[in-house]
């Protein structure tokens, strides 16, 4: 090999000294797939789409936990959801007992909270979890799904 294509650790050092950028975005980059590869690794819950939520909920022994607010659920949530507030998911997470046997829907509105919630349900015991990707919103604007809306809250706390 010839002595100009050898990489010493002084050429190396001159290397990320003359490119910086591209030395710090290797680093980034790398950060980023490896932190992604242990959250795919250690998350004990899936994500799950509107439309393959359907075909879980048709097996009898599903439940769907609504973790928006009281009053968003009142204007419209998945015929037979449970509202368990996202806020007070934490302090009555015992409640969610009844449910460790069941596989588990999460849904909040934009599938931002749904994300932490299904954290907690997994943290909770619950061991089959899927959180509906893009929550009510995708739920109903994106697959016109039906909604039911009611003035009786039907709470699991």
């Amino acid at each position: 090999m010839p002595e100009s294509a050898s990489v010493t650790p002084d050429r190396l050092i001159e290397f990320i000294l003359n490119h910086y950028i591209l030395a710090l975005a290797l680093v980034v980059v790398t950060y980023l797939l490896i932190q992604e590869l242990f959250d795919a690794a250690f998350k004990k819950f899936g994500f799950i789409s509107p439309l393959l939520a359907v075909t879980k909920m048709n097996d009898g022994s599903t439940v769907v936990i609504d973790v928006r607010e009281s009053d968003e659920f009142n204007k419209g949530h998945i015929e037979g959801a449970i509202n368990f507030p996202l806020s007070k998911i934490r302090e009555h997470a015992s409640s969610l007992d009844a449910y460790k046997n069941n596989p588990a829907l999460i849904v909040c509105q934009d599938g931002a909270r749904s994300a932490t919630a299904g954290k907690l349900a997994t943290k909770s015991g619950l061991k089959d979890v899927f959180v509906i990707t893009g929550g009510m919103q995708a739920w109903q604007e994106d697959y016109k799904l039906p909604i039911k809306v009611n003035r009786k809250l039907k709470t699991g706390v």
